[in-house]
């Protein structure tokens, strides 16, 4: 039951999935811790170690069997939290007490075993982001030849398509998988390091045998999964992996901070909207207000997202020689929260781009509103062709355009362009053709294509490499 008297994480409590809380539980982190020490006993008997098997068959007999209660309580007794789960473990396995961590150091478990989770948790983030891309893959597809106003300094351009718009949104996360793939083929473990990295107690353990040194390390690695190790570090892995990977999730964040942007101003135009529920209220006080709720909150945990990479970058450029501390309490918190922000975010976009709403005949409303003064330019090479004159014509078109432009800034009024050229013996050549000329889809472009072309050539590629991983729904727990 939750305690309400204390501060509760809010990314707990509120916004990221539990498959994510779950990657980053003291749980999954103990569980790795010892399976690190079972692979490291089991390959140190196996290159002739006084480790006996039925030491190491006692540690996986206990291995999942974790007293979380006595491991708290050695804590507070030696203040230090690997060997408080070394006597924790011991306490259980009695026998292989004595060889429990032989000739490791604290960063033997600490930073396998994080590099571990944070590629596990990539792996969650990966599943989701491809899962966007396929629900706006289908949005895209659907809108590819709906015309829309588009828009360069928020102002009226060219005309583009809505499901070219969304391209952009895809192209954004097109870019952040090819890097979080990058990421991943680049983790690896530190390995059986020793201290400071050199591997000095391994040395003496093996009597100075450099070979079966290298193959412990190999060993242990690849009892994990792993093939990959830093050929050098210091007491820890460098600290650049974790500045790596939260770039990739900074990344993701401005991408769906973007999307929500994007989204937050055409719900104010209110041309396309997130989903809102039968239930949900948008305003305390204003009853009739369908606040944007959902992409305002990709907005606010990607601005959390985006900040925390300086943090990183501080952390990786502090590390004193072989190593410093003051890392340790920092990294708890940073990397944990950036996956659990990311995992919300991620959450809250494929929910949107799963239900948006399009209002179309808003989104044409618009258009009539702003497509005659774009059509200008037609209208008057097609009164060329029957005849007249560039100059005059340029003339006419923009007394007539100055005047209906008046009246829609300052009387208020609509956008009277076309009544003014239909009453303007100038254009009469073109009156007949009008409609035509003013056809919407004759002003994108190759936007339909574009859009076809892209998620053909780019986008259903990767949702085929993962096609196992789609299908997930994005769920907004509050």
């Amino acid at each position: 039951m939750a305690d309400h008297s204390i501060y509760n994480n809010p990314l707990i409590t509120r916004y990221a999935s539990k498959e994510m809380q779950q990657a980053f539980s003291d749980e999954k982190r103990f569980k790795l811790w010892r399976k690190l020490w079972v692979a490291l006993a089991e390959s140190e008997m196996e290159l002739g170690l006084n480790v006996t098997e039925e030491q190491v068959a006692e540690l996986k007999e206990y291995a999942e069997q974790i007293d979380f209660e006595l491991a708290a309580k050695f804590e507070r007794e030696v203040r230090h939290d690997v060997m408080a789960h070394v006597k924790a473990y011991g306490a259980y396995a009695k026998k292989a007490m004595p060889i429990i961590h032989l000739g490791a150091t604290s960063c033997f478990v600490n930073c396998n075993a994080e590099a571990i989770m944070l590629d596990e948790a990539l792996d969650i983030i990966l599943k989701k982001l491809v899962n966007v891309m396929d629900k706006l893959s289908v949005f895209a597809l659907k809108y590819k030849d709906l015309p829309t106003l588009g828009f360069t300094h928020l102002q009226p351009a060219q005309l583009t398509t809505v499901g070219k718009r969304a391209t952009l949104w895809l192209q954004d996360l097109e870019m952040d998988y090819e890097n979080l793939v990058n990421a991943k083929a680049h983790i690896r473990l530190r390995g059986v390091k020793g201290t400071t990295g050199t591997q000095a107690s391994f040395m003496e353990l093996f009597d100075g045998d450099d070979e079966k040194v290298k193959e412990l390390e190999k060993r242990v690695v690849s009892k994990l999964g792993y093939e990959k190790v830093y050929g050098v570090t210091g007491q820890t892995y460098p600290r650049k992996l974790d500045y790596n990977i939260l770039c990739v999730l900074s990344q993701i964040a401005q991408s769906a901070y973007k999307f929500s942007n994007d989204i937050r101003l055409l719900q104010s135009m209110k041309e396309i909207e997130e989903p809102f529920e039968k239930n949900q209220i948008g305003s305390s006080a204003m009853a009739y207000k369908r606040n944007p709720m959902r992409s305002e909150r990709i907005g606010a945990l990607a601005r959390y997202v985006i900040s925390l990479p300086t943090n990183s970058a501080i952390t990786a450029s502090t590390q004193w020689m072989e190593r410093t501390l003051d890392d340790s309490a920092n990294r708890r918190i940073v990397n944990a929260q950036v996956f659990l922000a990311v995992d919300a975010i991620l959450n809250i976009y494929m929910n949107v781009a799963e239900n948006l709403v399009v209002y179309e005949k808003v989104i044409a409303k618009h258009i009539r509103a702003e497509l005659p003064f774009m059509a200008t330019e037609n209208i008057m090479m097609e009164c060329v062709k029957a005849g007249g004159n560039r100059q005059e014509l340029h003339e006419r078109i923009r007394v007539l355009s100055m005047e209906a432009g008046k009246n829609v800034k300052v009387e208020g009024g609509e956008n009277n362009l076309i009544d003014l050229i239909k009453k303007d013996e100038t254009f009469k050549p073109v009156w007949a053709h009008l409609d035509d000329i003013l056809d919407a889809k004759k002003f994108i472009g190759r936007a339909p294509a574009q859009t076809e072309e892209f998620i053909a050539t780019e986008i259903q590629p990767i949702l085929a490499k993962h096609g196992d991983l789609l299908g997930e729904k994005g769920d907004v727990r509050v």
